[in-house]
């Protein structure tokens, strides 16, 4: 009879218990919301910090109602409870947001006066997991949580959605509130008949009720357009894509142009398409036919590479690693240097481009007018000389960057288009490259395959930095503040010295808006070549170990970006007494060398010297302040700036017809030759005839060289002034 008077020990496991197992040995939904609870609560991260349950209270205080999950987090804390989330989100999704509710109702009391109901929590999820791309998508994945990389390519307007509705009987006037509503794309089916049964009164009619919007509780959602990403695409095929649901606190997280990494419940909707037996095109749908889209429970926008990407807020540290940077006094060379490093020499473009990087500037003035800070760019000159390589670097280190061609791009893409809505039927406006780099730097390459109409559409973009629509009843005026960097050819391929200005096929009404214009020209020297082509050289040889090693004495690409954005945001410069006074001295000298140039080549040059080009040279010398973070552009930043505006824009503007052509380098040369054409165009009026060497002998008497008498009628030939006439002995004036 031992132990016949024992009580026993009674216990219960209140995870663990009968009534929270299934039949199946699965998590019940009270013990994976209690594990859920519990996660949020205890879960501790490599730094002893409870770091869930100080985001959500953090969080919450800051009336910002959501919480950031790292599922290899919960996998640690309870693998099972994980995969359940993996595996069916739609059930555990709920749970994982009440139990957040209820922590955060726990951490939050007491609450001040007003604020006593406590608002529901939203969970995001992340994952370090490989991710699927949207070709790999299969059935087995439906309903299950995935993660899908890609580029957004639209997103629509935020609008409403309701999560419970409330409906009333036309008929009996019955209410039926506090009905759920599905999240994601899916609506709700309106019951056909109404039960209430009334003594006296007949049955209700069929589909007697209607939604009640007054008495419905809404939440934020948006529809994206997720493309596959060009590097996933397989040789030969057309990218795929995929249509995302987005709601409450991740709508207006991405804009078209983001690479982002999605994590999403893999769902389906019903499909819909036009009935071909229709006459009014009503859409029919098929009952076994469903079309899949992303229900999104998180999204990671990139901050590498090119797109639109937000970059990352700076640590302390950090940001005080820049600030030691921007006070070296060596800066201005380092982040030159840094522009494109396997890209040899161009040591002055390099610079140019650094300046556009940083910018100048923006004034507001007070009569409400700007003034606009970004720098635009125009490199014009022979192929091959890496212009699209610069391009095409710039487009990856500037914080927003978008990269065009001239020949692609119309007019309509480079600024805004008005389309029709296929979903509500009316006329949107979708901005075009200028309004998707508004902020950072659009690159236009080949600008000079361009049609003239296209071109003149982005005048005000560049100069206004606005732009103005008034199409299909939209009448609005869109931002572009963007610098623009611009690669374009000689009207003959290379750049011929002997056609002088007839090489640039622009208008001077685009040319004066470009602050720098930079003529690439590619000449032979033995020396120059020998020392290229050591540089190709070691660039093929060595591009491994270069991208794995940071060259000597020049910034990472992710430190130059960080740098860049850190200093575009952080400062604003303003020009000092001393540097003013030097510009306007030196504008006036510019003014007055170029008429002087126009008086004496009697015609006018195709790049003019304006207001516009004084204000350039302006916004040089703040953006070389702005790199180190000074408060005024010093005299020495205005040396600078007027030094690389004389070997772009002045050079340009002041080339002769014969700057830089074989035997004629000296300006004693040049001036001989100038005075042998005005001669010649005064002494025979334009349709005479006059023999060739009349004119060689009558030159010679006035002590002019042979060459240089040949050199004039030769250049005269090309440019169609003068033809040759019987058996070409005989010259025409033609023009």
């Amino acid at each position: 009879m031992a132990g016949f008077d024992d009580p026993g020990v009674f216990f219960s496991d209140p995870f663990f218990s009968s009534e929270d197992r299934a039949e199946d040995g699965d998590l019940s939904r009270v013990a994976a919301q209690r594990r859920f609870k519990d996660f949020i609560k205890t879960f501790m991260d490599h730094d002893s910090c409870y770091c869930y349950r100080d985001q959500l209270k953090r969080h919450y205080n800051l009336g910002q109602y959501w919480l950031v999950v790292e599922l290899g987090d919960l996998s640690s804390f309870d693998a099972q409870l994980a995969d359940k989330l993996s595996r069916l989100p739609s059930e555990f999704m709920p749970m994982f947001e009440e139990a957040a509710r209820e922590a955060a109702d726990e951490l939050t009391q007491p609450r001040p006066l007003g604020e006593e109901q406590v608002e529901d929590i939203q969970v995001l999820l992340r994952s370090e997991a490989n991710p699927i791309q949207i070709r790999e998508l299969r059935s087995e994945h439906m309903a299950r949580l995935v993660k899908v990389p890609g580029i957004v390519i639209s997103a629509s307007g935020v609008r409403a959605k309701a999560t419970r509705i409330s409906i009333q009987c036309r008929s009996c006037k019955t209410f039926r509130s506090n009905i759920p509503i599905k999240p994601g794309l899916e609506g709700y089916s309106l019951p056909r008949r109404c039960n209430t049964e009334q003594a006296g009164r007949p049955k209700c009619p069929v589909d007697p009720f209607f939604i009640v919007p007054d008495k419905c509780k809404c939440v934020d959602f948006q529809v994206l357009k997720l493309q596959e990403s060009p590097d996933a695409v397989p040789k030969g095929e057309l990218p795929r894509h995929m249509q995302l649901y987005c709601d409450r606190y991740l709508t207006d997280k991405v804009v078209p142009g983001n690479r982002v990494t999605v994590m999403g419940v893999y769902s389906i909707r019903k499909a819909t398409f036009k009935s071909s037996k229709s006459s009014r095109g009503e859409k029919a749908t098929s009952a076994g036919l469903r079309r899949p889209y992303l229900r999104v429970v998180g999204i990671e926008v990139e901050s590498e590479g090119p797109g639109r990407a937000g970059s990352a807020p700076l640590t302390p540290q950090e940001e005080e690693e820049l600030r030691r940077l921007a006070a070296r006094p060596d800066i201005y060379d380092v982040i030159a240097k840094s522009i494109a490093p396997s890209i040899y020499g161009s040591i002055d473009i390099k610079k140019a481009i650094a300046c556009l990087l940083f910018g100048g500037s923006r004034k507001r003035l007070p009569d409400g007018l700007t003034r606009r800070g970004d720098i635009n760019l125009l490199l014009l000159g022979d192929p091959g000389t890496a212009k699209s390589q610069l391009l095409k670097f710039v487009e990856k280190v500037a914080p927003i960057g978008v990269y065009t061609s001239g020949k692609g791009s119309s007019a309509a893409g480079l600024t805004a288009s008005v389309m029709r809505d296929p979903v509500s039927r009316n006329f949107i406006m979708e901005g075009g490259a200028m309004v998707l780099a508004d902020g950072g730097v659009v690159c236009i390459d080949e600008f000079d395959k361009m049609r003239e109409d296209d071109r003149v559409a982005i005048h005000e973009a560049m100069e206004q930095q606005t732009i103005s629509i008034a199409k299909a009843g939209i009448t609005t005026t869109l931002n572009s503040r963007c610098s623009v960097l611009a690669a374009a050819n000689s009207v003959f391929g290379r750049w011929d010295d002997t056609k002088g200005e007839a090489n640039i096929d622009f208008m001077p009404t685009i040319l004066s808006r470009f602050d720098m214009i930079f003529i690439v020209k590619d000449e032979h020297d033995v020396a120059k070549d020998t020392r290229l082509a050591k540089h190709v050289m070691q660039v093929h040889l060595h591009a491994v170990q270069q991208e794995e090693e940071e060259v000597e004495g020049e910034l990472g690409l992710t430190t130059l970006k960080k740098f860049i954005a850190f200093c575009r945001t952080k400062c604003g410069p303003r020009l000092s007494e001393e540097a003013a006074d030097k510009l306007r001295n030196r504008y006036v000298m510019m003014r007055t060398s170029a008429r002087q140039h126009e008086r004496d080549t009697a015609k006018r040059t195709s790049i003019p010297i304006t207001v516009r080009q004084l204000e350039a040279i302006v916004r040089i010398s703040e953006s070389q302040a702005k790199m180190s973070l000074a408060p005024f552009a010093l005299e020495s930043n205005m040396d600078e700036a007027l030094r690389l505006f004389q070997v772009s824009t002045l050079d340009a503007a002041l080339s002769g017809s014969l700057s830089g052509a074989e035997g004629f380098t000296s300006d004693a040369d040049q001036e001989e030759v100038r005075r042998i054409e005005r001669q010649l165009k005064n002494r025979f009026p334009i349709g005479s005839h006059v023999s060739e060497q009349r004119i060689i002998q009558d030159f010679l008497k006035q002590n002019y060289s042979e060459q240089s008498i040949t050199t004039v009628l030769h250049i005269m030939l090309r440019r169609g002034e003068l033809q040759h006439r019987m058996q070409r002995k005989v010259l025409f004036r033609v023009r």
